[in-house]
């Protein structure tokens, strides 16, 4: 089933006119092929409708794919056939292992390959959480490494541009200790730096003046625990979703503390909130440097402790970057030419990380 239209043959022969021949050189081709265990297999990993081969043929419209039985056939330029190759194999693999091969799975593998990643099928996989109609795990390498961290450090830095699942994951993690009772409550903490968190100064109730600044909080823990038992557990204080300066002359034991948007800390506030850690706690503090909503002249928080702190046994730091936005594909598109300004506007290149493609 060509995707592409047949090579024209005047293109690939010499090309002969009434006074001289004139030969127009030939493009170098590959082949490759790739075979399925079962046409069950090939069709996971094709997806509804064949929408892997027309996501193909959009990113590799050079490429000439080909169906015959449980075989892909790959014809084009060497290097696009070997990526090819190397998208369909890794799809295949997830496949195998009985996960659901979706649109946006698709998306990340090419991305993944288009970048020259590690592939897809590197990632585990293993779920966190499985509920309310959804299943939660890491869908690239970075989260990956970033779950992997969050299981064995006590604190833990995400640091990235949005979409890329850092607090999602930070949250599904939490969720899944307090199941496991491996901890007695979930702390979710923001610092509300737009009220300059002079939140007296707010009109309404203490839940009403810190709603705005909490909200994607909730919208994420409404993704994971059924909503009608949300009041309960914060009654009960068995989730707490507050404002960071809350966290002040606090020690805080047997929870999961999640911090979110850090690069709008100053260096007093991070250091108030990792000195809040207690006994049988774990951290995690999420952020992107490249987007601090401070006073000019005000030093990040989260950029001081990535430089303090990198290196110290039980914090790792990780590093997300524009192939592990998760989001819709313009967010990545959007992050990449943002991304292009930063010599220009004087951010500059982020803190580097700890943890890199092990």
């Amino acid at each position: 089933m060509p995707l592409t239209a047949p090579a024209n043959p005047e293109v690939m022969n010499p090309i002969v006119t009434s006074s001289h021949a004139e030969t127009r050189p030939t493009v170098p081709t590959g082949h490759h092929s790739v075979h399925f265990a079962s046409s069950d297999l090939m069709v996971r990993t094709l997806g509804p409708q064949d929408a892997l081969l027309r996501i193909l043929a959009g990113v590799y419209p050079q490429v000439e794919v080909s169906v015959r039985d449980q075989e892909l056939g790959l014809d084009g330029p060497p290097a696009e056939v070997a990526a090819v190759r190397r998208i369909v194999e890794d799809l295949r693999g997830i496949a195998h292992k009985d996960i659901p091969v979706t649109a946006d799975t698709m998306e990340q593998v090419v991305t993944l390959v288009r970048g020259g990643r590690a592939p897809a099928t590197a990632v585990s996989r293993a779920s966190i959480l499985s509920g309310r109609g959804r299943t939660i795990r890491p869908k690239t390498v970075n989260q990956q490494e970033y779950v992997d961290a969050i299981d064995g450090s006590t604190i833990v830095f995400g640091i990235g541009p949005a979409g890329t699942g850092k607090t999602y994951l930070a949250m599904a993690k939490a969720v899944q200790a307090l199941q496991a009772k491996e901890v007695n409550r979930i702390i979710l903490t923001r610092p509300a730096v737009e009220a300059g968190e002079h939140l007296g100064y707010l009109p309404g109730g203490l839940s009403e003046k810190i709603d705005p600044y909490l909200r994607p909080l909730y919208d994420a823990l409404h993704d994971m625990v059924e909503p009608e038992s949300i009041p309960r557990l914060m009654e009960a204080g068995t989730i707490e979703v507050a404002p960071l300066a809350y966290m002040r002359g606090r020690t805080l034991n047997d929870a999961f503390v999640i911090l979110d948007e850090a690069q709008n800390t100053t260096g007093e506030q991070m250091k108030m909130f990792l000195t809040r850690l207690g006994f049988g706690a774990h951290m995690v503090i999420t952020g992107d440097t490249s987007q601090v909503d401070l006073p000019r002249g005000t030093a990040s928080g989260l950029a001081q402790a990535v430089e303090v702190l990198e290196g110290v046994d039980g914090i790792e730091m990780v590093r997300f970057d524009s192939s592990d936005v998760v989001r819709h594909r313009l967010v990545t598109a959007i992050v990449d030419a943002y991304d292009t300004l930063r010599p220009e506007t004087g951010r500059g290149a982020q803190p580097g990380r700890s943890r890199r493609g092990r």
